[in-house]
């Protein structure tokens, strides 16, 4: 009941932004208004009993919620406009719900929305989850460990999903705004960029690309031309997400970092500088077939995950006990939620 509470106390705190720090010209003079909320929102987790409570409200609020805080003091961002360019200001529902929530709207949506190839609904989505749980509790033991590291990318992949789906859905149905999905089908990407870029966790992507990149490259334009700006500035988006996700398993495993998660997405990020380089070079005339590209990109990015993403996580047992909630959840879900929802997709 006290974890409720917590997260409750969201609501207020973001009240105080909307009626008080909105009012306070652009700039340092706001982001000083703000600062109170986002120390706030950083500490949230610590107070929460559970691992995947833990996790989640620190993806959502501590890191989505406050980068939106820190793009809204300087007038940026989703929780400024909602039809650019007209400068309409958000409902107060609107607002707590783009700063709370992992949504992009399609007014700011920045990668394009293409036809999938695999629709998969919630309800598809939340069976084949159950599924991969029942086999990772009953069959752990018999399982592969680079398969059930396997399960271990398909479930955040499902996870993450299907907690955006959820709140889409609510936020459609009784606010009426139009939700962009969280992913592209990312088992479909045929580069590095393809993947980071407009394919998986498009809500960090444009949240990042907005709070990190497009600062990062308008600073060194001037100072080391276009293509190097380019490339730092990815780079250091790179950096600050595995500095955030960093962040979130030190929260849940409550140890020091081991830096092997920022290794990962430093290593993705030197690559994809490598990849773009490459592709200016050959003028993009050498294309491998998706059928080749494809495989190639997601087994480089299983290798690199298994090797930097998961030992952190798995080191202390840590990927248990989160399975173990996120099953609970997903029995309840199963349960009492699943009609409901399916009927509402």
């Amino acid at each position: 009941m006290s974890s409720i509470y917590i997260l409750f106390s969201v609501i207020p705190s973001l009240c105080y932004c909307y009626f008080f720090s909105a009012k306070i010209p652009k700039g340092i003079t706001r982001l000083i208004s703000l600062l109170p909320i986002i120390y706030f929102f950083t500490i949230l987790p610590l107070y929460l009993p559970s691992a995947f409570l833990i996790a989640v409200t620190t993806l959502f609020i501590t890191w989505l919620t406050n980068f939106k805080l820190l793009l809204f003091a300087f007038d940026q961002g989703p929780l400024v406009v909602i039809n650019a360019p007209n400068t309409k200001k958000l409902s107060l529902a609107v607002f707590i719900s783009m700063a709370a929530l992992p949504l992009r709207t399609k007014q700011h949506s920045i990668t394009p929305n293409t036809d999938r190839k695999i629709p998969l609904n919630i309800a598809a989505e939340i069976v084949i989850c159950a599924l991969i749980l029942e086999i990772i509790f009953f069959h752990r033991r018999e399982i592969h460990p680079k398969l059930l590291l396997v399960c271990y990318c398909v479930m955040i992949f499902l996870v993450i999903n299907i907690l955006v789906a959820c709140c889409s859905s609510v936020v459609e149905i009784f606010l009426g705004l139009d939700v962009e999905p969280p992913s592209n089908e990312p088992y479909f990407s045929t580069s590095l960029q393809d993947f980071w870029g407009r394919r998986w966790n498009l809500t960090v992507t444009n949240t990042l690309r907005l709070s990190v990149y497009n600062p990062a490259r308008l600073v060194l334009l001037g100072v080391l031309g276009k293509k190097w700006a380019q490339h730092v500035a990815s780079l250091a988006t790179f950096v600050v997400s595995g500095l955030m996700h960093e962040l979130i398993f030190y929260y849940v495993n409550v140890e020091s970092p081991s830096w092997e998660m920022t290794g990962f997405f430093v290593l993705h990020g030197l690559c994809i500088i490598v990849e773009t380089e490459v592709k200016r070079a050959l003028k993009d005339t050498l294309r491998l077939h998706g059928l080749v590209s494809c495989p190639l990109t997601i087994g480089f990015v299983l290798a690199t995950a298994f090797g930097l993403f998961f030992p952190p996580l798995i080191r202390n047992g840590a990927d248990e006990r989160v399975l173990q909630e996120v099953g609970f959840c997903f029995d309840f879900l199963k349960d009492k939620m699943l009609p409901f929802v399916g009927h509402l997709i």
